[in-house]
């Protein structure tokens, strides 16, 4: 496979079954071959879109000694600034030529879950930016919306009721990540030198990008193909957490970021289900001997991402 295959997920919408099961299988066969798919007709403003990017600009212009005020290592909860080189998400390969910012499901200081010490269950950083807060928390919750319709898609192929991940995905771990690579200007020696290369960690990614080359997919035999800017498209990838569930019926991918030629931005949601959801093949494919032991999403999660970032706050 040398690209991407394109899906248009309107007919998960539809009242007619035999659409929605068009759509599901189409999903089906994208997460079994390759793991990534483009999503158009996914009804999310363009507007929307537009505004978040610009508002992902105005955040990464500020002095960086604004955005290490709102540091991730200054939260326990996967919220904030990463800096430059901070990450290594192939750490064979170093450290990322990027900057970060996550936001995650806004939670109220004294929410209980939040006093309760829960993981995952943090409040958010804010950066002093006029109607920063309300436009991303909107971005956010569309991308949520978004997520639960391509599950109802996983649902359908996996021969499950088609809700079977609502109720997972009731008050799941969602992060919204703004994204900026400067550009390279031709000095990286790594392929991999903007994102080393490396799969998702949790259930679905949407990936929203500009028009700056960068993101490359590994297809199964092994070669590294373009992802290409798609307009009014989202990139969408599965992560291990959900190939984990389906006992490897679907498969993540590897995927890394080149560096780009001009800077280049772009905005990942990345879905998992409720922090207490068991992952368990059992429960998908009773059938099937289980390749993996059930554990919690939020356990799966954090064992993930401590091994990521360098002296940063574990989960607790």
């Amino acid at each position: 496979m040398k690209t991407l295959p394109i899906i248009s997920v309107a007919g998960l919408r539809s009242q007619n079954p035999e659409e929605r099961a068009l759509v599901a299988h189409q999903l089906g066969v994208a997460c079994r071959e390759v793991g990534f798919f483009y999503v158009i007709d996914h009804g999310i403003d363009p507007e929307l879109i537009k505004h978040s990017f610009n508002n992902a600009k105005r955040f990464f212009a500020l002095p960086l000694a604004d955005k290490q005020r709102l540091s991730i290592k200054l939260s326990p909860h996967n919220r904030g600034y990463v800096a430059m080189a901070d990450e290594k998400l192939n750490p064979a390969s170093g450290a990322d030529m990027k900057e970060a910012f996550n936001i995650g499901t806004d939670f109220a200081a004294d929410h209980p879950d939040v006093l309760a010490g829960k993981p995952f269950r943090g409040v958010n950083f804010w950066p002093e930016v006029p109607r920063w807060r309300e436009e991303m928390l909107a971005y956010l919750d569309a991308c949520l919306d978004l997520g639960r319709l391509i599950h109802r898609g996983f649902s359908i192929d996996l021969g499950l009721a088609e809700d079977y991940f609502d109720a997972h995905l009731s008050m799941p771990i969602a992060t919204l990540r703004m994204l900026r690579y400067p550009a390279s200007a031709g000095h990286s020696q790594r392929e991999d030198g903007g994102a080393g290369a490396h799969t998702d960690y949790g259930n679905v990614t949407l990936l929203a990008t500009d028009q700056v080359a960068g993101l490359q997919v590994a297809n199964r035999q092994g070669q590294w193909i373009e992802a290409p800017h798609v307009p009014g498209a989202f990139v969408c990838n599965i992560g291990d957490c959900l190939m984990r569930w389906s006992n490897d019926t679907y498969v993540s991918t590897p995927h890394r970021v080149r560096p780009p030629e001009q800077e280049r931005y772009s905005m990942a949601f990345f879905l998992e289900v409720n922090p207490e959801s068991i992952v368990d093949p059992r429960d998908i494919l009773p059938d099937q001997q289980p390749k993996y032991a059930p554990i919690s999403c939020s356990d799966y999660l954090a064992y993930r991402l401590n091994a990521t970032y360098e002296h940063r706050t574990r989960e607790q």
